[in-house]
């Protein structure tokens, strides 16, 4: 009689406890979340390099640099706010029968306005520019918005998903965020590997839109794994 009522007492334990985990460990679904989104850059770093061996030591650097100011200004660009001193080579520092380098790194707004400082620094004799990196002045804000959409569209799988059998979704319990920061990736950019002679050659047909110039496109992604209860 003892060893029935322990065996009885032990099946009690057991149900409580299988129930306890029920409660603990419910029915769920994990799903992935997935957002993205595409966006035209409005900042533009250049890379400008004057180089006195481009005019054959003819033509200082300072007497370059006065000259793009000039031409800069004219352009309607803030050059105490979007020219910027890069690097001067030690040799600037140097005897006079030196050649000298300086690298400077200009910031615009638009695809429109690099085609105008391309064109009128290469009137200068200034060849020597590159396009460095293209970014978007609200990049922190966009990752954001692209984080939080990741996460809506791990709910709405999940709804879709129980929906199909029957089942509703509740609270989410568990978020997997790997993303500690959206890289920018970007799409082929023509321009980013155009010469110098290639772009003159664009100026000669009057390139008045941004988008004739073909830059590349922000593309930012976010992915977010989740697991909600199923009711």
């Amino acid at each position: 009689m003892k060893r029935i009522l322990l065996a009885v007492v032990a099946l009690c334990a057991a149900c409580t406890a299988l129930a306890q985990t029920s409660e603990a460990f419910p029915s769920y679904i994990q799903v992935n979340g997935r957002a993205e989104m595409e966006v035209q850059p409005d900042e533009f770093y250049l890379a400008v390099v004057i180089d006195e061996r481009d005019s054959k030591g003819k033509i200082s650097v300072e007497t370059q640099q006065r000259e793009m100011i000039t031409v800069l200004k004219r352009l309607g660009i803030n050059v105490e706010q979007q020219l910027k001193v890069a690097n001067l080579s030690s040799e600037f520092f140097k005897k006079k029968s030196s050649v000298a380098q300086a690298k400077y790194q200009l910031k615009l707004a638009s695809a429109a306005e690099v085609a105008r400082v391309w064109q009128a620094l290469d009137e200068l004799n200034i060849s020597n520019v590159t396009i460095e990196r293209v970014s978007h002045s609200q990049i922190d804000r966009l990752k954001q918005e692209v984080r939080m959409a990741a996460i809506r569209n791990a709910r709405e799988s999940a709804e879709t998903l129980a929906g199909a059998i029957g089942q509703t979704v509740g609270k989410c319990f568990y978020i997997y965020d790997a993303n500690s920061d959206i890289l920018p990736r970007y799409y082929s950019n023509k321009l980013m590997t155009r010469s110098v002679a290639t772009m003159d050659a664009m100026m000669e047909y009057e390139l008045d839109e941004e988008e004739s110039l073909d830059f590349k496109t922000i593309k930012l992604e976010y992915n977010v794994q989740a697991k909600f209860v199923l009711e």
